[in-house]
């Protein structure tokens, strides 16, 4: 039998520590419609569950598009695509291991695949963004913590289990900074938010000279760079090196994996060149020689929202279509 209609339309989640945020998008990946939630207001993953799908509920017949629905795809803190589970989120509210794509499942009667927010970014980026036409990628996002996601011909990486990709744990100091993990040395202790803070610290704290961060209470890594801007001697050190840092890391990174380019997100890397200009520099003396000079840095030109509401819509097209409604 000829089938002359299809479910057109998906879900796209994105979740986050703060907030929740979910759409509907069609297939030319269009959002039809957007909301958000306090993912604050809940401390009980059963309790929050049941509010996401009563809210997905609400907006599909809101929208009279129940039956047009085929699949949700969901991005959260430390998911396992594999396994469809939170593993282990030492930021998140949500300890342990948690079944979410299951939960979801049971709860909608739809299919339901989840990942990361590293590996749904960069979905987003290949269909829509700055990755369109690239075979060969990592995408990175540097905020509240370090994120990677390898694109390696074509395809997404997973790894055996499912957790490639993890840069922001990899080390980058011996018995240094304590990491949210509880390691020392990680990547992330240095390159995200408090890390960059902590830095900045250890900065002021090497001289008497003054800068705009000490007049400042509770200064952010944006402020870091608006004092840049500003001609802050201890604000530009304090990005410059972390550049360093960063430029010697992604150098590591890239002579193993040989990436054409990498992605960045994230709200520090709208640092400019602050922190690119050294971060390249260094990358580039310590490279594998013959990749020297090959391997692009691009910032992400899609609003990082709305990026995570279409990657979680790939997502939802890629998974094996599943209802209870049929």
């Amino acid at each position: 039998m000829i089938e002359t209609s299809m479910k057109d339309k998906v879900f796209g989640v994105e979740i986050s520590i703060e907030r929740t945020a979910y759409a509907i998008i069609d297939i030319r990946g269009n959002i039809i419609a957007r909301d958000e939630f306090a993912t604050t207001d809940y401390t009980n993953i059963n309790d929050f569950v049941s509010a996401l799908c009563e809210k997905l509920v609400e907006m599909m017949l809101a929208h009279d598009v129940f039956g047009a629905i085929r699949s949700v795809g969901i991005s959260a803190p430390s998911t396992n695509f594999m396994t469809g589970c939170i593993e282990n989120a030492v930021n998140f509210p949500f300890k342990g291991i948690i079944p979410l794509a299951a939960m979801m499942r049971d709860r909608l009667g739809l299919a339901v695949a989840v990942a990361n927010k590293a590996h749904v970014r960069a979905l987003g980026e290949y269909e829509f963004g700055a990755a369109h036409g690239l075979k060969d990628f990592v995408l990175l996002t540097i905020g509240h913590g370090i994120g990677s996601f390898i694109f390696s011909n074509n395809q997404p990486y997973l790894g055996a289990d499912g957790f490639a990709g993890e840069f922001g744990h990899t080390c980058m100091e011996t018995n240094g900074r304590v990491c949210g993990c509880g390691k020392h040395g990680c990547v992330e202790a240095y390159l995200a938010e408090k890390g960059i803070l902590q830095t900045a610290k250890e900065i002021m704290s090497e001289s008497n000279e003054p800068s705009l961060m000490r007049e400042k209470a509770d200064f952010k890594p944006i402020d870091i760079t608006a004092f840049c801007e500003q001609g802050d001697k201890l604000a530009i050190e304090t990005m410059r090196r972390t550049g360093v840092w960063l430029g010697w890391s992604l150098a590591n990174y890239a002579t193993v994996a040989d990436p054409e380019a990498f992605i960045f997100t994230g709200g520090i890397s709208h640092a400019g060149k602050w922190l690119f200009d050294s971060a390249e520099e260094t990358f580039n003396k310590k490279v594998f020689h013959n990749i020297q000079g090959k391997v692009r840095f691009i910032m992400s030109s899609l609003d990082p929202e709305v990026c995570d509401l279409l990657g979680a819509s790939v997502l939802a097209w890629d998974v094996k279509e599943y209802s209870l409604f049929k």
